[in-house]
């Protein structure tokens, strides 16, 4: 099965941004997702490049705040 890979990148930078935090003006997430996926999110700018051993990555300033964007599209509910 082939799947549409802009979907699946923005759901993972959904729920990279729901687990994430901010500490000390950093916002880090736990990266534990596809690689392939994460490599695709750091190309777009949304998050540190992954590859590294630390578990966390950092959302970037500029385009991780987006994520906020796709829960909302996502996952909002109806008033």
């Amino acid at each position: 099965m082939e799947y549409d890979t802009t979907k699946l990148d923005e759901g993972v930078l959904a729920l990279l941004y729901f687990n994430a935090h901010t500490d000390h003006g950093v916002t880090r997430a736990w990266k534990g997702f596809d690689w392939d996926t994460l490599d695709r999110l750091h190309a777009q700018g949304f998050i540190s490049d992954p590859k590294s051993k630390a578990k966390l990555g950092r959302l970037e300033r500029r385009r991780g705040a987006e994520g906020g964007g796709v829960v909302r599209r996502y996952f909002a509910k109806a008033v």
